[in-house]
């Protein structure tokens, strides 16, 4: 299948053959027939993409601080080299399609193979097939023009918009900015029977307003606005107004605040200069109001990724339910929406279309592109790919984010023969394939797992996903190289147990547990003996992660604890050198409930203590990772793995040049493992234990008791 993508370095746009998008369980399969471009988003994406450096940094200042933080860390050119992987990996564009539904995810209900479809939200880009979640999915009956469904998820923008502005038959509202959602949501406001006066700063979209039906539709510049309004609303004023112009001006809240009556409602749809008019505001009591997007359920993933719904009880009108009432609206014939259809690219053309915008020499609204849904599309990509010298080791991967990408990938460049890649999205996938040299690409996890030329897998997608692409791999007798964590539950664990014990057949299981490959710990454990007794402090000044964050999700990331913690309790396990005997740990209690700021303390068989520390709740003006390891009247201290100080008989200072937390010899020391024959750099035990003790951590806070291991 081809998608059209976007370099965000230098705005480049190509349509790129990938292959399909992975279905989740939630989700919804389909081949697109038509998707709309929206203008003023997509426009002035293509458009930021398009300046030089210095203008996207003056843009981004937020992101700017950001990149300085990690380059004081990681260094300026490791954090240059990610920066620049970010803007030339491919992004994707467009958020509204309707086609015929392929495939349905196992938790789906209510959809069939062959329906008709309209969807919405980021996954349903301009591309031949697009997987979306089911809450962003609407049935189409056959009477509606699929090139008028399309139009769907942008008319769910107008929708939510109209819905918090809370109009009714007879009332005045205003539509400022008449691009394609302000077009809509005349069209819509019109059905409504409320009176509606558009008004914009170019006459061809205010002519176009006249038509899709305004009361009066009206030029920003005309003098004598304000009495025209007036007149139309018999003195009082407009009851409401939309804004749905996209200017960095203040302007039209201003004009908006001066048009409407007094307690009037201004909701803001577009994005425009926020600074407010206070006098104008206070004596007239205006009520200002945010639109988010299509509807109720927008960016909770609970809603979106998983397709849990609100009852409707509760919340009647959600972003689907939006959908829904325009998909009848249509059936009923209640909207013009051909009146809006101004170009129709065929989907090779897209870039055209996009060179039309960025002209501005024309008139334009809706901008529909027709896919050829007669031809043949591949789910698989085979790559030509550029000679390199054979290596023993043959990787495929599982996940490719970027961690992957910034971290793992350039590490093992070199060091293996990359076969397959599969990741969720398609444009990932090939982007990854190119730039590494895989053979091919596929949507399929499966074809990396059973493919006779992949001797390694690297698991490295979702928390949730490890154990089960883990299992599968050991039981076709592949080296695994998984992300930590290992598994999320005491039943998974087990699982692997069992069949690493019955099925790996000397196939190595590698956990990423890359802190005890750093050249500071590597020192440390030449320095200590193995049997001498450690006390060790670690403190991990973690900084916050948003609640919302897939990580906390107990179902998809296991929580931090799970996913970050077993570093600390693996390279503790480590530098012990022995079994753990007990942990007790405590979690600072907050509103969140997260158990993401807490103390443990583990025991250990020789005699060892150690007291992990991992804070969420401090600032990033502090290092993250402060160790501190006590053995036979010598210290070791290290400074976020960016320097280390031996005290004893005297201070040496241990300082490589930058950050080193033990990403390359981890890798390097996998593929000799692979590669002579040895068993894994980290012994299945230690792998076990690690994993295990993780996992108590969460008993002992929730029972307040140590717990014995």
């Amino acid at each position: 299948m081809e998608q059209l993508t976007q370099n965000l370095k230098n705005g480049a746009m190509r349509i790129v053959e990938v292959p399909f998008p992975m279905l989740g369980p939630n989700e919804v399969l389909v081949r697109n027939h038509y998707s709309i471009i929206s203008a003023g988003t997509e426009g002035r994406s293509v458009s930021d993409a398009r300046k030089g450096m210095v203008a996207k940094a003056r843009s981004r200042q937020k992101e700017v601080q950001q990149v300085i933080s990690i380059a004081k860390r990681a260094g300026v050119f490791d954090t240059y080299k990610m920066v620049m992987n970010k803007l030339e990996g491919p992004s994707q564009l467009g958020y509204s399609s309707a086609g015929e539904v392929l495939g349905i995810g196992e938790a789906v209900r209510g959809f069939q193979v062959g329906d008709l479809v309209a969807c919405g939200g980021s996954d349903a880009h301009h591309a031949e097939v697009v997987s979306v979640s089911r809450n962003l999915c609407v049935k189409v009956p056959e009477t509606v023009d699929l090139r008028h469904a399309a139009f769907t998820t942008i008319a769910a923008i107008a929708i939510q918009g109209i819905r918090r502005a809370d109009v009714s038959l007879g009332d005045n509202c205003i539509v400022m900015g008449l691009g394609l959602i302000g077009q809509l949501a005349i069209q819509l406001l019109s059905a409504a029977g409320v009176n509606t006066i558009g008004i914009d700063i170019v006459d061809a979209q205010v002519e176009m307003g006249r038509k899709s039906g305004a009361t009066i539709a009206l030029n920003r510049n005309l003098d004598n606005i304000s009495q025209i309004v007036s007149e139309q609303t018999q003195g009082h004023g407009a009851d409401a107004a939309l804004i749905t112009a996209a200017s960095d001006s203040n302007d039209p809240l201003d004009l908006a605040a001066a048009l409407v009556r007094n307690k009037g409602k201004i909701v803001v749809v577009g994005r425009v200069g926020m600074a407010l008019n206070f006098r104008e505001f206070y004596t007239k009591e205006l009520d200002l109001k945010m639109s988010m997007s299509y509807g109720p359920g927008r960016y909770d993933a609970n809603y979106e990724e998983k397709g849990l719904d609100y009852p409707i009880g509760h919340v009647r009108w959600t972003e689907n339910r939006n959908m829904q009432s325009f998909i009848n609206l249509l059936h009923y014939g209640k909207l013009n929406i051909e009146s809006l259809i101004t170009h129709m690219y065929n989907f090779e053309e897209a870039t055209d279309a996009y060179q039309m915008l960025l002209k501005k020499e024309e008139t334009y609204a809706g901008i529909v592109l027709k896919y050829a849904t007669e031809k043949k599309l591949r789910k698989t990509i085979k790559l030509e790919t550029q000679w390199q010298e054979p290596k023993k080791v043959h990787v495929g991967l599982i996940g490719a984010g970027s961690f992957a990408q910034n971290v793992l990938l350039p590490v093992m460049k070199g060091k293996c023969t990359f076969a397959g890649i599969v990741t969720r999205n398609g444009k990932n996938s090939r982007y990854v394939s190119e730039k590494y040299n895989f053979s091919y690409c596929t949507n399929d996890s499966g074809k990396i797992l059973t493919d006779p030329g992949i001797d390694t897998v690297f698991v490295l997608n979702r928390h949730n996903l490890h154990a089960r692409n883990v299992i599968l791999a050991l039981e076709h007798q592949k080296n695994v190289y998984v992300e930590k964590p290992l598994a999320l539950t005491f039943d998974e664990l087990e699982e692997i147990k069992d069949v690493y014990v019955k099925n790996a057949a000397g196939a190595r299981l590698m956990v990423g547990y890359n802190r005890r490959f750093s050249p500071f710990v590597k020192k440390i454990k030449k320095i200590f003996r193995e049997e001498d007794a450690k006390s060790m402090n670690f403190r991990i000044n973690a900084g916050t992660a948003p609640k919302e964050h897939w990580a906390h999700d107990p179902e998809v990331g296991g929580g931090r604890i799970i996913g970050e913690v077993c570093h600390f309790i693996d390279l503790a396990i480590h530098i012990a050198g022995a079994t753990v005997d007990s942990i007790y740990a405590k979690s600072c209690r907050d509103s969140n409930d997260l158990h993401d700021t807490l103390v443990l303390t583990m025991t250990f068989g020789n005699g060892s203590v150690a007291n992990i520390a991992y804070f969420s709740n401090g600032c990033d003006m502090l290092a993250k990772e402060y160790l501190e390891i006590f053995c036979h009247g010598r210290i070791a201290i290290i400074d976020d793995f960016q320097k280390m100080k031996l005290y004893g008989k005297r201070v040496n200072t241990f300082r490589p040049g930058k950050q080193d937390k033990g990403h390359r010899a981890e890798i390097e020391e996998f593929f000799s493992a692979i590669e002579n024959g040895e068993p894994s750099p980290i012994p299945f035990e230690q792998v076990y234990m690690s994993t295990l003790a993780t996992l108590k951590v969460m008993d002992s806070i929730n029972s307040g008791k140590p717990i014995q291991m």
